[in-house]
């Protein structure tokens, strides 16, 4: 393969200042067969950024905390096909937000049951405050912190659709987390370590840094008005009242590679196996029936996400997009994929049998020259398949 073009990609992308830094890694079912970095872990500084560098990986926590409840489902512990509030009574208690009555939320029961399968599909009718206005002016009218504030509070959040209506991208495997603790009877960080992390070796990945990883951390940058890239003071909550299994982990893009060779070897990497096939399998089917996935998701809030527009013929699967057709250039159909809010990026592509991943620590969300970066990756690689 040509990494020389890799390579020429990701220094092209900070010396335009797409990016203050970014870290790129591809693999087969037999290793890594491409590392590379360009730019500072903080911008203007002099430490490189690396495979090693620490990342918050923000949604790309979700497939880790799904493989976690999918372990529970092979071992008997937990069905997806039963009523969320089996496992979390509270969740009954849910409404469906339906509009305003001048600025105070109108609330109604909604018309099903949501399925432990409806959190892992997002298909529930939970949302997130960036991508649903009504829910951002609900946090404003009820004075609720969003997800990222670390408190359970957030837990009483409605829903913005009845179940299994529609696509809602949200705080499903928030819930999830909360779910799999109730059916397994352990913490979802003792879950993830056990059943994924240990296992594989993905040491650098956890709910909770240590100091040394914290200092290895790549700070969330935002541009200046001069458009210079400047490290900010953003930073999750280092003490969470629950774990997140939306977004709490943090890790490194080679340890976070192991994870995605696991999937990409359906369920087993070097020996090890965490899934079984047909698990991994179904993660990677349309598991939405006739829903599908938005062709383009509006952004809320421009400070944490721009608009996310993938395109029309997008399925979901267990913690997965899925792309149902092949794109020119780039993944085969049957690609899964996903993100984490402040750009990092992976994909798996068993068809191709690469998987790869690129990282930085920006925000907000998809901007066109962050979200290009990762497209000139995956085209620079299949270029030289």
């Amino acid at each position: 393969m040509n990494t020389d073009a890799i390579d020429a990609v990701l220094q092209a992308a900070v010396a335009s200042g797409a990016v203050p830094n970014v870290t790129a890694m591809i693999a087969d079912r037999e290793g890594t067969i491409y590392e590379g970095a360009a730019g500072s872990r903080v911008a203007g500084g002099e430490e490189p950024v690396s495979a090693d560098t620490h990342y918050r990986i923000m949604s790309m926590t979700k497939m880790l905390a799904t493989v976690a409840a999918l372990q529970q489902v092979e071992r008997g512990a937990l069905d997806l096909d039963a009523p969320v509030e089996r496992y979390c009574p509270e969740f009954g208690e849910l409404q469906v937000l339906d509009g305003f009555d001048g600025e105070t939320p109108r609330l109604r029961p909604p018309a099903s049951k949501a399925t432990v399968k409806q959190l892992v599909t997002h298909t529930s009718g939970l949302g997130y405050w960036f991508f649903n206005a009504d829910l951002l002016r609900w946090e404003a009218a009820t004075g609720t912190p969003n997800v990222l504030s670390g408190s359970t509070v957030i837990f009483g959040a409605p829903l913005v659709a009845d179940p299994g209506t529609r696509f809602e991208y949200g705080i499903n495997t928030d819930w999830l987390g909360k779910v799999l603790e109730a059916a397994s009877g352990m913490t979802l960080d003792v879950a993830v370590k056990e059943g994924i992390t240990a296992p594989l070796g993905m040491h650098e990945t956890s709910f909770a840094p240590t100091d040394g990883q914290r200092d290895n951390l790549v700070p969330v940058h935002l541009r200046g008005e001069d458009g210079a890239w400047r490290a900010s003071e953003i930073e999750l909550h280092p003490e969470p009242e629950y774990y997140a299994g939306g977004h709490g982990l943090y890790s490194t893009p080679r340890d976070y590679l192991r994870f995605q060779r696991a999937l990409l070897g359906n369920g087993e990497v070097d020996g090890t196996r965490i899934l079984q096939e047909a698990t991994v399998q179904a993660a990677f089917s349309n598991q939405i029936g006739e829903l599908d996935f938005p062709a383009a998701i509006r952004s809320a809030d421009p400070a944490s996400s721009l608009d996310f527009a993938v395109g029309p013929g997008h399925k979901w699967g267990y913690g997965l997009l899925l792309n149902t057709q092949d794109i020119p250039g780039r993944r085969r159909s049957g690609s899964g994929a996903w993100a984490g809010l402040c750009n990092t990026h992976f994909w798996v592509d068993p068809t191709s049998a690469v998987t790869g991943a690129v990282y930085t620590q920006t925000l907000p969300f998809v901007t066109p020259e962050a979200y290009q970066v990762y497209l000139d990756v995956e085209t620079a690689l299949y270029a030289s398949l």
